[in-house]
């Protein structure tokens, strides 16, 4: 007989990336992140390490010899990224290919998640490099390696951040319109990190929400995704201590053993799926519990991908920038790649939506004047009048037009029946005080919808766990911190001069979304769509 084969040896890390590599098939295509901020963020990242001691000398001449053929064999975009930088390899350590290319063929790897196809970053053209520099670590072997790295790692950054069409956002700067970025922005970006391992490991460019989303997704397909799709029948209450056919489905539903009581094991699967899907966890699967689970898993799946995308329009925390959630009605404020601060808003009622739009803050605006919005002037300030309040006694003055420098208006010179009509309107504005609806301060990003954030004297509704009660505008439960947090100190009025303007240091990016699926601890959570725009 022949002698026995030898056994095979066990795959290599990498061989078993690319195996996982070749499994996934999605691609997306639309337009890319804002070049101006990723140029911000390579300006706010921290410097390079230092020059190598002097032990690390030979490793030093090793890198100039791969730069050497570097410079040889670079081309196109690429040679604006190598060529400032002397040519200085960045994927090689010592003499070897480092750990950052394993990183960023694990993400490669991992990339269906994301809308994307592995195959077009070439993982097995990758992997061979990067094997021969293993076997022969010579410096043509390392930069031919180090150059298709660099490229494979632009590409992927760049369709990462590409969001897709039809998403809403309106974008009021040029600094964050969407725009192609050019490879040497985002490989400079990466250059300058601390560490270009974590950067890949956590995808330093993309927004924290996008990346615990991406989490999130896979984790609530491991969660939810595979129990069994039966029907629960819909008109009852199903609670614990029932003994009912009914709860026997909800049981098969949630993936327990077969059985018809509905015990603690019950009860407890029952709070955490509506834990996760944004309902009170109170055990009982009354009938928005059981439309949930009616609903079945790819529906959330729509829900986490359509959430991922406007997750996908934020910048990450290398950019200094300010996220508000119309829909959680929170706010986070980001810069050096952290989370600097987060507080409660309170964002705009369903009948007035605050939209989605990104632009960016220029200045803050003390002691500031409420121009009420004319909806309101009829709906609110003209039937007063007529029924005996004065504008003075409301603390209100009426203008003539909306110009900056109005002519102020008599009230007897104002015809409030039409007003209250709908048949003309006025221009009426609330003057500062401890009673104006904007507070002491406003921070303003122009824009013809009058949106901006804004201090306030309605404390009470931060306590509400639903806040949605605005006008549009975005209300701030802590605007002195905010204000400190763009100046670098609180802005002080001089005095109480009426709208007292100060321009920022810096202007700072805004992203004002909408986010009905939000990353926990646990997970995710399902929130309400309170404005309707999730679709069916």
């Amino acid at each position: 007989m022949p002698a026995a084969a030898p056994a095979a040896a066990a795959p290599s890390r990498r061989t078993r990336l690319i195996r996982k590599m070749n499994r996934a098939r999605h691609h997306r295509r639309a337009r890319a992140f804002p070049l101006a901020l990723l140029i911000a963020a390579c300006a706010v990242a921290p410097p390079v390490s230092a020059r190598a001691q002097p032990a690390e000398a030979s490793a030093d001449a090793a890198k100039a010899s791969v730069a050497s053929e570097i410079r040889a064999g670079v081309s196109g975009k690429l040679k604006d990224f190598y060529g400032p930088r002397g040519y200085w390899p960045l994927w090689v350590e010592k003499d070897a290919i480092g750990p950052q290319a394993d990183a960023l063929l694990a993400l490669i790897a991992s990339v269906d998640v994301d809308g994307l196809d592995p195959r077009d970053y070439d993982p097995r053209g990758l992997q061979r490099l990067i094997e021969e520099a293993d076997a022969s670590p010579t410096p043509k072997a390392l930069a031919r390696a180090d150059l298709a790295l660099s490229k494979a790692f632009a590409a992927l950054v760049a369709d990462m951040r590409r969001p897709a069409r039809g998403i809403g956002m309106r974008y009021l700067d040029p600094e964050v319109e969407p725009r192609d970025p050019d490879p040497s922005d985002l490989l400079r970006a990466a250059a300058v990190t601390p560490s270009l391992t974590d950067y890949i490991q956590t995808a330093g460019w993309m927004s924290s929400f996008y990346m615990r989303l991406r989490t999130a997704r896979a984790d609530y397909r491991a969660r939810w995704g595979d129990l069994p799709g039966v029907t629960v029948p819909e008109g009852v209450k199903l609670r614990p201590g029932g003994s009912t056919p009914e709860i026997a489905l909800l049981r098969h539903r949630l993936g327990l053993a077969q059985g018809a009581a509905y015990d603690q094991a019950l009860a407890a699967r029952v709070r955490a799926f509506q834990s996760d899907h944004g309902l009170s966890a109170d055990g009982i699967a009354g009938g928005q519990t059981i439309s949930a689970l009616n609903r079945g898993p790819a529906y959330y799946d729509r829900q986490l991908a359509l959430n991922m995308e406007r997750a996908r329009l934020l910048p990450g925390p290398w950019v200094r920038h300010v996220v508000v959630d119309a829909a959680s009605a929170r706010l986070w404020y980001y810069s050096k790649g952290a989370l600097d601060g987060t507080m409660k808003v309170v964002a705009g009622a369903k009948e007035s939506q605050t939209p989605m739009m990104a632009g960016m803050i220029r200045y803050a605006t003390l002691n500031p004047y409420w121009n009420i919005p004319p909806d309101l002037v009829q709906s609110r300030v003209a039937p007063k009048i007529l029924k005996g309040a004065s504008l003075k006694g409301m603390h209100y003055e009426a203008l003539a037009d909306w110009s900056a420098n109005p002519a102020p208006l008599a009230q007897s010179a104002v015809d409030w029946g039409s007003v209250a009509a709908g048949r003309s309107e006025v221009r009426v504005r609330q003057l500062p005080g401890g009673d104006n609806a904007m507070g002491r301060v406003k921070f303003m990003f122009p824009n013809d919808l009058g949106i901006y954030l804004h201090d306030t004297p309605s404390r009470d509704l931060f306590a509400k766990p639903a806040r949605h009660f605005s006008n549009g505008c975005v209300r701030l439960e802590n605007a002195q911190r905010l204000g400190r947090w763009f100046f670098g100190k609180q802005p002080v009025a001089d005095g109480s001069t009426p709208e007292q303007h100060r321009p920022l240091p810096q202007p700072v990016p805004v992203y004002l979304t909408y986010l009905t699926a939000v990353p926990t601890a646990q997970g995710v959570q399902f929130l309400p769509d309170v404005y309707g725009r999730d679709g069916d």
